[in-house]
């Protein structure tokens, strides 16, 4: 039997798009056949102490030798010594969702030395893994990479069953927005682009992990309370994948106010659930969001991010015009299957 390791730091269910990400992925190796088993490299990667990093190598050196192992970038971008010596007895790929550089709110010091991490450990990929152009573009560009070992592998989506939808008169707009509460998603931002649009009627659900950044929860729930918005803004946490579908389901529109994306697995989510999506044009959303299902918007500008949410809820025929054209790109978005067999032919390439 084909087998492969797949490395992540921490639990496989995270509920995060990356985690996701991976946790498909194995899925669907396993339908084809390989053995893959998940090794957890531990929680505090990107930032890892000594015994996280011990704990971690010797879980990677029990892999026999020219095992393929997949390592999450999470991880692989701050494991250069590891990488060094892993390389030579196992063939080693990256999965690199977004370089970890770019992650918002990194000072310059440390964006600088993670950059040099990640670029020295990836001389030691046999093969680079990335789920959008935006991650291929700044490897090749700024990391050096040869654009020949780099494989764009997107998130692909299952057949969703579409309820129907519409708003009788008086009743609340229910936008959606999903992402963890961290300054990257810009969460911020999109509380104060509505706080611009009370007048309108809308309710608010931010469905994400509040865990992962304190401070970036702390701000924006005193953001919420001081426009007033608590009694239609919820911040659910982290939500299984039951839930979340549930929450697509009784929204309406969809609205991602990301300051960066690689990718950006919840655009696809949301077209595939058939939603009017206002965004900012980072990662995949040019791409995967057709321009008459969505608007899309520079990220930070929250007049911009008010004035196309203001389109979307004030105008029923507007927004239904959106979630029709949703409907019909969403047969032609890419599936979980056709993911996993791209994958399959990287690892078979490796071995």
């Amino acid at each position: 039997m084909r087998r492969v390791v797949v490395a992540v730091p921490g639990s496989l269910d995270t509920p995060t798009g990356g985690y996701g990400y991976d946790k498909r992925i194995v899925a669907e190796l396993r339908t084809l056949g390989w053995q893959v088993d998940v090794i957890d490299l531990g929680a505090g990667f990107p930032k890892p102490d000594r015994g996280m990093r011990e704990a971690a190598m010797a879980k990677l050196l029990a892999v026999p030798e020219g095992c393929p192992i997949v390592i999450d970038g999470l991880a692989y971008g701050v494991m250069e010594a590891e990488a060094t010596l892993l390389s030579s007895r196992n063939p080693l790929i990256a999965l690199v969702h977004h370089p970890l550089a770019f992650e918002t709110g990194v000072d310059a010091e440390r964006a600088a030395a993670l950059q040099d991490s990640e670029r020295a450990a990836l001389v030691h990929a046999r093969a680079v893994i990335v789920t959008g152009n935006t991650s291929l573009d700044i490897l090749t560009q700024d990391y050096g990479v040869p654009r020949v070992r780099i494989t764009v592998i997107p998130p692909g989506i299952d057949a969703v069953s579409l309820p129907p939808r519409g708003r009788r008169a008086g009743e609340s707009v229910n936008l959606l927005s999903v992402g963890s509460i961290v300054p990257r998603k810009g969460h911020e931002v999109l509380v104060a682009a509505l706080d611009d649009l009370k007048t309108l009627p809308w309710r608010l659900t931010i469905a994400g992990d509040t865990t992962r950044d304190l401070a970036a929860l702390a701000r924006l729930t005193a953001m919420i309370e001081v426009a007033g918005l608590q009694g239609r803004t919820v911040v659910t946490g982290a939500v299984g994948d039951a839930r979340l579908a549930e929450l697509y389901g009784q929204a309406d529109a969809f609205v991602l106010a990301s300051l960066f994306e690689g990718y950006g697995m919840v655009f696809v989510e949301a077209i595939a659930h058939g939603l009017p999506v206002v965004a900012t044009d980072v990662g995949a959303a040019r791409a995967v969001i057709p321009p008459d299902a969505g608007i899309l918007v520079s990220p930070g500008d929250r007049r911009g991010l008010s004035d196309a949410l203001h389109r979307v809820i004030a105008d029923d025929a507007e927004r239904e015009r959106m979630a029709v054209a949703a409907r019909q790109a969403a047969v032609h978005l890419p599936q979980w299957r056709e993911a996993g067999a791209a994958f399959a032919r990287v690892l078979e390439a490796c071995r």
